[in-house]
C-alpha cells in the first residue's frame, strides 16, 4: 500500500501541475492518472488500497466539506436558504424524470430500471464543485449575491435527496414493502438531524477550544476525528435514526465560524493545506473506480441518455432560480456548476448489478460514462464561466 500511496501522490501532483499549466482543471489530470494506474488499466494500485478506497475518499470529502463550513456564515445561509432548498431537489427531480422517460426507449430497459438509473445519475458531485466554490468565495467572486455559497449548500443536500430516492426505488424493484412516502419523509428528518448534531458538536468544540489551550494542528485533528466518527455513526444508525452526517460535518465548520471567527480563519488555512493531499487522494481514487471498457458498453445511446438528463437538470436549475435576483449569466454559471458527477456515481453505480437488477451492468456502464463525460466538462465549465460570469463584490 505504501508504494501505491507514493505513486498516487507523485503522479497525482505532477498531473495537477501539468494540467494547471495548460489552463485545464488539475482534477482532470488526477482523474486521468487514476484511470490509467487503476485496476482496470495498468493495475499499479495495490488491492489493499483499492479496498480502502471508499474510506479514503470519504475522509477527503470530509476535509473539503469542513473547509466549506468555515466559509459559510449564518447570514449567508439566511440569504440563500430558500433558493438552496429548491436547488437541492428540483434539478435532481427533473434530471431523474428525463432519464426515466428517455432510457426505456433508448436503452430498452423497464421504466423502474430507468428510474433507478436516473436516481444514480441525478446526483451532483460536491467533491468536484465545492473546491471551486471555496476558491471563488476566498477571492470574492460572486460574493455580492452569495452564488458560490448557494451552490455549496444546495449540492451538499442534493446528494442526500438522491440517495434516499435511489434506496426507495431499489426496494420497489425487489418487491419489498417499501413505504415510499415514509422513506421520502426521511429526507427532511435526515437534513434537520444532521444540522442539529453538527451544530451541537460545533458548540461543544468551541467551548473546548476556548477552555483548553492547544495548538491549532491538534484542533484540526480533533475536528477530523469527530467528523469521521460522525459518518461512522450515520452508517451504524441508518436503520434506526437517519441523519445526514456530511451535512453535519459542514455545520461543525459553520458553527465554529459563527461562535469563534478568529479561530475559524486559522483552522480554514490549516484545512486548505490538508486539502492539497486530500484532493490528490480523492480524485485519483475516483479515477481508479472508472472502467473505460464498461463505459463503452453504454454506447452512443448511453451518452444520449446522460445528455437528456443534463437538459432536464438545466431546466430544473433555471426554474429553481426564478425570482432569485440572479441575471442570465449568473444562472448559466449555476447550470454549468450542476453538471459534474463523480463521487456518488462511483459509490453506488455498481449496487444495482451486485443486487441482481436485470440491467445492472448497463446501469453501471452509464454511471461510469456519466463520470467520464460530466466531471471534466463540468470542471472546465466552472473554471471558465466562473471567471467570466461571476463578479467581485
Amino acid at each position: 500500500m505504501a508504494v501505491s500511496l507514493a505513486l498516487i501522490i507523485l503522479l497525482g501532483l505532477s498531473s495537477n501541475v501539468l494540467f494547471s499549466k495548460i489552463k485545464l482543471p488539475g482534477l482532470l489530470g488526477m482523474l486521468i492518472v487514476g484511470i490509467v494506474i487503476g485496476p482496470n488499466m495498468l493495475n499499479l494500485i495495490s488491492g489493499e488500497m483499492i479496498k480502502a478506497s471508499a474510506d479514503f475518499r470519504e475522509m477527503a470529502l470530509i476535509v473539503i466539506l469542513l473547509r466549506a463550513g468555515f466559509e459559510i456564515s449564518s447570514k449567508t445561509i439566511k440569504k440563500v436558504g430558500r433558493i438552496a432548498l429548491l436547488m437541492s431537489c428540483i434539478p435532481a427531480l427533473f434530471e431523474g424524470a428525463a432519464i426515466t422517460l428517455a432510457a426505456p426507449y433508448l436503452l430498452k430497459i423497464t421504466y423502474l430500471e430507468a428510474a433507478i438509473l436516473g436516481s444514480i445519475i441525478a446526483a451532483v458531485s460536491p467533491a468536484v464543485v465545492v473546491p471551486y466554490m471555496i476558491e471563488f468565495i476566498q477571492r470574492g467572486k460572486g460574493s455580492d449575491k452569495e452564488i458560490p455559497s448557494l451552490i455549496i449548500a444546495a449540492s451538499s443536500v442534493d446528494d442526500i435527496f438522491v440517495i434516499v430516492i435511489f434506496s426507495s426505488l431499489l426496494g420497489l424493484y425487489f418487491g419489498k414493502n417499501a413505504n415510499v412516502a415514509l422513506q421520502l419523509l426521511e429526507i427532511p428528518v435526515s437534513i434537520i438531524l444532521g444540522i442539529a448534531i453538527g451544530a451541537a458538536l460545533g458548540i461543544i468544540l468551541c467551548n473546548l477550544f476556548k477552555s483548553y489551550h492547544m495548538r491549532d494542528t491538534k484542533k484540526v485533528l480533533i475536528i477530523i476525528g469527530i467528523s469521521i466518527l460522525l459518518t461512522w455513526a450515520e452508517n451504524s444508525a441508518k436503520n434506526v435514526i437517519p441523519f445526514a452526517s456530511l451535512l453535519g460535518v459542514m455545520t461543525i465548520g459553520a458553527v465554529i465560524l459563527e461562535r469563534y471567527e478568529v479561530l475559524a480563519g486559522r483552522l480554514s488555512q490549516k484545512f486548505s493545506k490538508i486539502w492539497v493531499f486530500a484532493e490528490i487522494l480523492l480524485f485519483v481514487l475516483v479515477g481508479a473506480q472508472v472502467d473505460i471498457k464498461v463505459a463503452l458498453n453504454a454506447g452512443l445511446m448511453g451518452a444520449v441518455v446522460i445528455i437528456t438528463g443534463l437538459i432536464g437538470r438545466s431546466i430544473g436549475v433555471y426554474i429553481s432560480l426564478l425570482g432569485s435576483g440572479l441575471n442570465f449569466r449568473e444562472i448559466i454559471f449555476c447550470i454549468i456548476s450542476y453538471i459534474p458527477k463523480a463521487t456518488v456515481q462511483a459509490a453506488i453505480g455498481a449496487i444495482p448489478l451486485s443486487a441482481g437488477v436485470k440491467s445492472g451492468n448497463l446501469i453501471l456502464a452509464v454511471a461510469v460514462m456519466s463520470i467520464i463525460i460530466t466531471a471534466p466538462l463540468g470542471a472546465i465549465g466552472i473554471k471558465y464561466f466562473g471567471e467570466k460570469y461571476l463578479y467581485y463584490d
